[in-house]
């Protein structure tokens, strides 16, 4: 284990939920309202965890993109790719998921010396750098501009953009989360949400920042290691970089606790939905 991996030291158990029953994933908000209640869960139990989900196709979109001008006009484009859409409860713009995009966030209940958002991106790019460290390509951390949902943490091989990462923070748990374009048609997902700007702009000012995509600046991880890979493969590269860090990552629980979170986690993401977008 590197010493970029020392905070995993103190973390010797970890909670995997990965095999998600179909009560927690039936509705296209139960993986967010699911988030949140192990986040609360997290903090409440004083227990780490590592939530691993995918998806059906749809568009998850960020609070800011509801400030497209014409944002009727633009959802109508996700409408044409047969993708539906959604927004989400944490920050950041739009992003695209599929059956070849694997979500995967890292929960900590609140520490001691409260952990900095940088420290949190921090840790989970160390997570990904060792997972792939295998490979002679590097990992990198900074803002690809030019990308979908651009960030400070965006990770990237070569320049082209493989990952996102945001942070969602409950009372007592921090859950960092990532999406990482494994494979499939990764031009398509750019140039969908590109054309989702440029109608939903059409060219006007706002007091908003949106992205100008390049559907080149993006890429997947089976393109930019030259590798095959299924979101079965890249799980179990993640989990070895914790079994190898002498971690105990054991099945997790659905807590009558946790249930009852999701539940009023469901809820609030209806009604922020309906409250967001046009009925």
């Amino acid at each position: 284990m590197t010493d970029s991996l020392d905070f995993l030291n103190a973390l010797p158990k970890f909670s995997v939920f990965d095999n998600i029953p179909i009560e927690y994933t039936d509705h296209r908000f139960s993986h967010f309202a699911l988030t949140d209640a192990l986040i609360k869960e997290a903090g409440e139990k004083k227990q780490p965890i590592l939530h691993f989900w995918t998806t059906s196709p749809y568009v998850i979109l960020g609070m800011m993109d509801t400030k497209l001008p014409f944002l009727n006009d633009a959802l109508q484009i996700f409408s044409s790719y047969n993708f539906p859409y959604l927004v989400r409860n944490s920050g950041g713009l739009a992003v695209v998921s599929d059956e070849d995009i694997l979500n995967f966030s890292l929960i900590f209940p609140e520490e001691k010396n409260r952990l900095s958002i940088n420290d949190g991106y921090t840790r989970m790019h160390k997570i990904i750098q060792a997972a792939f460290s295998s490979f002679d390509e590097q990992v990198d951390a900074y803002e690809i501009s030019d990308s979908y949902c651009p960030g400070e943490f965006d990770l990237s091989i070569n320049g082209k953009k493989i990952a996102g990462i945001a942070q969602r923070r409950l009372k007592g748990g921090i859950a960092i989360m990532i999406y990482l374009s494994v494979s499939g048609d990764q031009q398509k997902r750019a140039e969908m949400i590109r054309t989702f700007y440029d109608v939903g702009l059409k060219q006007q000012k706002t007091n908003w920042n949106f992205p100008t995509v390049r559907p080149e600046s993006m890429t997947t991880l089976e393109q930019a290691l030259n590798h095959p890979f299924t979101v079965e493969d890249v799980k179990k590269l993640i989990k070895s970089v914790f079994t190898d860090a002498a971690v105990t990552l054991r099945e997790g629980s659905f807590s009558p606790s946790i249930h009852a979170s999701y539940v009023e986690g469901l809820e609030k993401m209806v009604k922020r939905n309906q409250k967001m977008l046009p009925q």
